[in-house]
């Protein structure tokens, strides 16, 4: 067994939901306004409901959605973890060298400037 295996299925499976321009868009729907029923994302996106339960099952399964039953009524909500676990591992560390790039244009703009 490879060590970290378990992260890297996690992983997987937040890319393969990402990957989708349905799922991406439910996303989108929970981040403007949190807690929504199916039948309210659904009427977002002029999507049926056995096509929103198929892709918030996906969602669910990478952890990028999670559910609380309120009475009868299901709520699905957008859980940023798995996202920011992807930012800090692949895209943080191409954005650092950019910004110690603008940080040494900015302090030899500023000692031109002076001198």
């Amino acid at each position: 067994m490879q060590p970290f295996g378990c992260i890297f299925v996690a992983v997987d499976a937040v890319f393969k939901a990402l990957a989708d321009e349905s799922r991406r868009k439910l996303l989108d729907e929970l981040y403007k306004n949190n807690g929504q029923t199916l039948t309210q994302l659904c009427g977002h996106l002029n999507m049926s409901r056995q096509a929103g339960t198929k892709h918030l099952r996906l969602l669910e399964r990478a952890n990028l959605v999670t559910v609380v039953w309120h009475g009868r009524e299901k709520l699905h909500f957008l859980n940023p973890v798995p996202l920011h676990e992807i930012y800090e591992r692949w895209i943080s560390k191409y954005e650092r060298s950019r910004l110690e790039a603008l940080s040494d244009l900015k302090t030899g703009l500023e000692k031109y400037k002076r001198g």
